[in-house]
């Protein structure tokens, strides 16, 4: 398959930014602050404990995040997957060994991809997916 040029456009997309809903939002941004390293620049209190909006910053990438609601906006936790890039190889095996050390489900532990990636993967307490690894896309 090629790629296809981007159609001509008076809007122009300037990112894509994934969303993920978690049934405890608190703990999930704990995780990934303590266990990925994220950094938790936005974090809105919704009620009773829940979190109505986040913003966690991955080096120059962001994924937002909250507690589940009930409309029909809000998906399930454990429905979406998330591909953090790392600069080095030896950064991903440091990111796995804390994975594992904070009890994280390795889902595939490191490897070397055909295309020159080093990659692992891991899945949060609520089933969202986690790749870690050196692929940068174009």
């Amino acid at each position: 398959m090629t790629a296809r040029p981007a159609a001509a456009s008076a809007v122009r997309i300037t990112a894509a930014i994934p969303g993920l809903r978690y049934d405890d939002a608190p703990a999930a941004i704990g995780w990934l602050v303590d266990v990925l390293g994220a950094e938790a620049r936005q974090v809105h209190p919704g009620p009773d404990g829940t979190v109505a909006h986040a913003e966690l910053w991955f080096g120059g990438g962001c994924v937002m995040l909250g507690s589940v609601k009930d409309d029909d906006l809000s998906h399930r936790p454990g429905h979406g997957s998330i591909y953090l890039v790392m600069a080095t190889p030896e950064a991903v095996d440091v990111l796995h060994a804390r994975a594992v050390a904070a009890g994280a489900r390795i889902v595939r532990p490191p490897y070397d991809t055909d295309y020159g990636s080093h990659d692992f993967s891991c899945a949060d307490a609520e089933g969202n997916l986690w790749h870690v690894g050196t692929y940068e896309p174009a």
